[in-house]
C-alpha cells in the first residue's frame, strides 16, 4: 500500500473515535486538548518510519481534523436522538 495513503487514512480513521471521546469534555480543558493531540505521536512515528515528505504534514493534519469533526458530530447527533 502507498505510504501516503496509509498515513492519510490512519490520520482520518484514528481521529474519528478520538473526536467522539473529546466531545464529552469541556472545551479547552486538559482532557479535551489531550484527545485532540493523542494521535500525533503515532502519526509522527509513521511519517518517520515510512519516509513521508514533510510536505504531506498539512494534508495529514487536515485529515486528522476531519476525523475529529466527524467523531464529535456523530456523538452530538447521537445525543440528540436519545
Amino acid at each position: 500500500m502507498n505510504p501516503y495513503l496509509t498515513v492519510g487514512l490512519t490520520a482520518l480513521f484514528l481521529n474519528i473515535p478520538l473526536g467522539y471521546i473529546r466531545e464529552g469534555y469541556r472545551k479547552f480543558s486538559f482532557l479535551w486538548l489531550f484527545w485532540i493531540h493523542a494521535s500525533i505521536p503515532l502519526l509522527i512515528f509513521l511519517r518517520m518510519k515510512l519516509g513521508i515528505s514533510p510536505w504531506f504534514i498539512p494534508v495529514s493534519i487536515a485529515l486528522a481534523v476531519v476525523g475529529q469533526v466527524l467523531g464529535s458530530r456523530y456523538r452530538r447527533r447521537k445525543a440528540l436522538t436519545l
